[in-house]
């Protein structure tokens, strides 16, 4: 489950600043069509990590929040 999440981090960082590299482009760009990118470019930078905490914290809410320490702890006595 570590690496899931680990995979899934790294995926979201690349997410994210491939979503700042567009931000700054359409802001130098000049054309009219770039400024509808702007917005929904810099609209996502904001919804997307914000999405990504809630659904977080709601799996938390549901699973209990404590499932990493039961799983380290079920390893633990495995070992």
């Amino acid at each position: 489950m570590k690496k899931i999440k680990q995979i899934l981090a790294v995926i979201g960082i690349l997410v994210l600043l491939g979503l700042y590299i567009a931000t700054l482009v359409c802001a130098l760009s000049a054309s009219e069509n770039f400024m509808n990118m702007l917005m929904a470019s810099l609209y996502a930078s904001i919804v997307i990590p914000v999405l990504i905490w809630a659904y977080t914290f709601i799996y938390k809410l549901i699973k209990g929040g404590d499932s990493d320490k039961n799983e380290t702890a079920a390893s633990k006595k495995d070992a």
